[in-house]
């Protein structure tokens, strides 16, 4: 039958050792995520295995549902579990509360690392059909009208979520899955491989941070490029410089433009289909290769480095960018949460070192991803850190008063770190007396 096929193979899971060995806490976990999800338990069947040379047995579960079934089994002595939801979809859509089912027992075993399938079954008209049209009718939600959690892994040790009412857009790409919500707290929501993107109600603090400071130490910036950037975000932003005469985006993914511009208005605000904007859907990398115009910023406007995006955080790639830059250019990226993602913080910051002459990081909090982040700004031959009475008059008169986030007096602070965060982008300043349980230490 037609349906939504979910397997996950997680593996050195960090939850407590009993909700791999015990059955009353994983049979009671399994039901209340169930049930949560607005699925229906018909029948639940546990076997614990006997221990095996001193070690403890794992279990296997299964729990019949209506909707068709849930399946786990435990491996205690690798630390890891196999998943399989399967929801039949054949008299109405239940793959959000499937989706829910599987997200919330993820989050309990706390993986450090997962494999996970999603699988479309049923005919191929059907399947093809729902890819297209990407959504459940407009008054469809999870758990028959009621919320659903969606969920960000920032490490294998922590995350964020958020509810949401309504699944605009799920499905696959050629390159990642692809999710639009509403949200109560943030509205539309994009998610990508599981990782939020952007959302309407604070997405103005990372495209603000990561434009304005850079294009104001510009005297008069003309050409920008952006790679990634789909939902038009960071173009919007570019776009009310007077000066600029075009924008290139460079978006892997067609169908992250083509849902955004359906999707995301609030965010693009036409600036996709702005005449000074080309879209160009290729491999930035391979874009940044061929190219041979000169830009007077550069937006590094993508997903993580652990993504299709990978090769875009290399030192190669960062070389081909600054031979891209025209005198006194910018390159603007962001390098990752420091309370989260210390080590990639660290290993971005060095790559930007080890090509461009200034690199300057900053952070602000993104509401988004709850936490600290860290974006930089480099170039070859300027500073973002201009007179104060320049940047003033620059922001007067090219009429930015309109912005939400950030303002001319706000830049110091910006690049003012906090000594943790100092720490980890400058090691020469690292103090010897730095607690060693200090933030830094998150992976």
């Amino acid at each position: 039958m037609q349906g939504l096929h979910l397997t996950g193979d997680l593996l050195d899971c960090d939850c407590s050792a009993e909700l791999l060995v015990a059955l009353d806490p994983l049979s009671n976990l399994c039901r209340e995520a169930t049930v949560g999800a607005g699925l229906t338990i018909v029948d639940e069947k546990y076997h614990v295995f006997p221990d095996w040379q001193g070690q403890p047995g794992g279990i296997t579960g299964t729990v019949l549902l209506a909707e068709s079934h849930l399946a786990v089994h435990t491996w205690p002595e690798r630390r890891g579990v196999t998943l399989d939801v399967y929801v039949c979809n054949f008299t109405g859509d239940n793959s959000g509360k499937a989706e829910q089912l599987f997200e919330t027992l993820m989050m309990a075993f706390r993986p450090s690392r997962r494999v996970v399938n999603r699988i479309q079954r049923g005919d191929l008209t059907a399947v093809s059909a729902t890819c297209a049209t990407d959504a459940p009718s407009p008054e469809s939600t999870a758990n028959g009208g009621g919320e659903r959690l969606v969920f960000d892994w920032l490490n294998p040790h922590a995350g964020y979520g958020f509810n949401s009412t309504r699944t605009l857009v799920a499905r696959d790409t050629r390159f990642q899955r692809l999710e639009i919500f509403d949200t109560p707290q943030f509205g539309r929501m994009l998610r990508l491989d599981g990782r939020f993107m952007t959302a309407e109600g604070e997405e103005f603090v990372y495209h603000e941070c990561m434009t304005h400071p850079a294009l104001l130490a510009h005297p008069a910036p003309r050409r920008v490029l952006v790679l990634g950037g789909g939902d038009g975000g960071t173009a919007e932003e570019v776009l009310k410089h007077p000066s600029i005469e075009s924008i290139t985006i460079a978006e892997l993914d067609g169908d992250v433009v083509v849902e955004s511009r359906a999707h995301l208005a609030s965010i693009h605000r036409g600036s996709l289909d702005h005449p000074k904007v080309e879209v160009v859907i290729t491999d930035g990398f391979t874009f940044v290769e061929n190219a041979t115009a000169q830009y007077d910023l550069i937006v590094l406007d993508l997903t993580d480095p652990d993504t299709p995006a990978f090769r875009l955080y290399s030192p190669e790639f960062l070389s081909m960018c600054r031979a891209r830059l025209a005198p006194g250019g910018f390159l603007t990226m962001h390098i990752g949460s420091p309370v989260y993602q210390a080590d990639t913080v660290r290993r971005n910051v060095a790559s930007l070192r080890s090509i461009f002459r200034e690199v300057h990081p900053l952070a602000a909090f993104m509401p988004l991803y709850g936490s600290l982040w860290c974006l930089a700004i480099a170039s070859n031959d300027a500073s973002p850190l201009i007179d104060a009475g320049t940047r003033e008059e620059r922001f007067s008169a090219r009429k930015l008063s309109n912005l939400r986030y950030y303002y001319p007096a706000l830049t110091p602070a910006l690049f003012t770190l906090p000594r943790y965060v100092r720490d980890l982008v400058d090691p020469a300043e690292a103090t010897a007396s730095a607690p060693a349980t200090s933030l830094r230490a998150a992976a």
